[in-house]
């Protein structure tokens, strides 16, 4: 029987506690964004993103995002020297999970971008639908190839 891989090392068994410390700093959550809303698939969109990520910042995320299983990256077919990043099954799964961080700061901020938020209360579950569709044949397409 092959050996699991040794987890990272958690400060506590909490759920709460592991989704924080994969996710709880805004770069990892804006690049999960991006990705998901924005299609974004390479480091050159991502550091134009509208925040202004620091490139150490961005290429430590990055990192971060594949070792804990959330993207995964492959070479580019056209210029190898540059990586494609990818959702994986456990990235697309936060989709619910960033929608409702975009609905509740449209509820208690003023925010921006108010067609999506239109977008996702008027059919959150089309919305996610649509979401999880798209990246689920990026999976495919991947694996396929």
């Amino acid at each position: 029987m092959p050996k699991e891989k040794p987890g990272p090392h958690r400060r506590s068994g909490c759920p709460l506690n592991a989704s924080v410390e994969m996710l709880g700093d805004r770069w990892s959550l804006l690049i999960i964004r991006d990705m998901m809303l924005r299609g974004f698939r390479n480091y050159k969109d991502f550091f134009k993103s509208y925040e202004g990520i620091a490139t150490n910042i961005l290429a430590d995320r990055l990192r971060k995002l594949e070792a804990y299983g959330i993207i995964t990256t492959e070479r580019d077919p056209v210029d190898a020297r540059k990586l494609i990043y990818s959702l994986t099954a456990k990235g697309i799964d936060l989709a619910p999970v960033l929608t409702e961080m975009v609905l509740w700061a449209a509820g208690h901020e003023k925010t921006d971008n108010q067609a999506l938020v239109r977008l996702m209360k008027k059919d959150k579950a089309q919305f996610l639908r649509r979401i999880r569709q798209r990246w689920t044949e990026n999976l495919t397409r991947s694996t396929a190839d």
